[in-house]
């Protein structure tokens, strides 16, 4: 009964949030524009079911491309500071540096840059999602066992197949906790993209239910928001578990 209830702790803690802040904004008279109830949020996404489903799919898109912009940027940069020091001296600090730089400053700059179409927006999640991969996964390269390592250099393995038969697979570990962060980023990083210039999109959505006082709608998309950044890490984890069934 115990072990049950500890596995039902964290929905059971949701429950109780969303019946106390009911209880609060009906007991407390708040105006819907200001702070809506949870039942009137429920309404207002049903209601809107249509509108949030079409402008879902542009905010996954991008969300995608710029999480597998991130992906193969940070296995290139990882591997080529691993692989050599001098890299690894040039690069890092710019890898710090660029994680400095706020991103919501960043994001105007892009759409000058390259307009209002989708590449700009790939780019703010590619940047948001760059930096926990990279740095994990270098991570994950120079926490490789060195007695294997010296073991496998004894045996007379290269360079190529030391790195594919050890610091690949041990690396893996890391990959996955940066790409779990980058995960529940990557989304955000699209509505911000999408929030500061475009067409489409839940970000551009939140823009106008925030202009028309539509704070149910507002509430509605940020909860679609957190569901989609959920079903990313769901998604991370899911192929951590199909490619590291060493590690279960």
């Amino acid at each position: 009964m115990t072990k049950y209830l500890y596995k039902g702790l964290p929905i059971m803690t949701v429950l109780v949030a969303l019946v106390l802040w009911q209880w609060m904004v009906k007991w407390t008279g708040v105006p819907n524009w200001i702070l809506p109830a949870p039942s009137e949020i429920g309404v207002a996404f049903w209601e809107n079911r249509g509108i949030i489903w079409s402008n879902s799919w542009p905010t996954i898109r991008i969300t995608l491309l710029g999480l597998g912009l991130a992906v193969m940027t940070a296995l290139v940069v990882a591997l080529s500071m691993n692989l050599s020091h001098w890299v690894k001296r040039a690069l890092y600090p710019l890898l710090i540096t660029s994680q400095t730089v706020p991103i919501i400053a960043l994001a105007p700059l892009f759409l000058i840059w390259f307009g209002y179409g989708v590449l700009p927006k790939v780019l703010v999640v590619a940047l948001v999602c760059f930096f926990p991969i990279a740095v994990n996964l270098l991570t994950g390269f120079q926490e490789t066992d060195e007695d294997m390592r010296k073991l496998m250099d004894a045996m007379g393995a290269g360079k190529w197949k030391r790195f594919l038969k050890l610091e690949l697979p041990s690396s893996l570990p890391y990959f996955f906790t940066g790409l779990k962060i980058a995960a529940t980023y990557s989304v955000m990083g699209a509505v911000i993209g999408e929030w500061l210039g475009g067409s489409e999109g839940l970000g551009l959505q939140l823009v106008r239910a925030s202009q028309s006082f539509a704070t149910d709608l507002f509430f509605a998309i940020i909860l679609v928001i957190v569901t989609l950044s959920l079903a990313m890490v769901g998604l991370v984890v899911a192929f951590s578990y199909l490619l590291m069934p060493w590690n279960r």
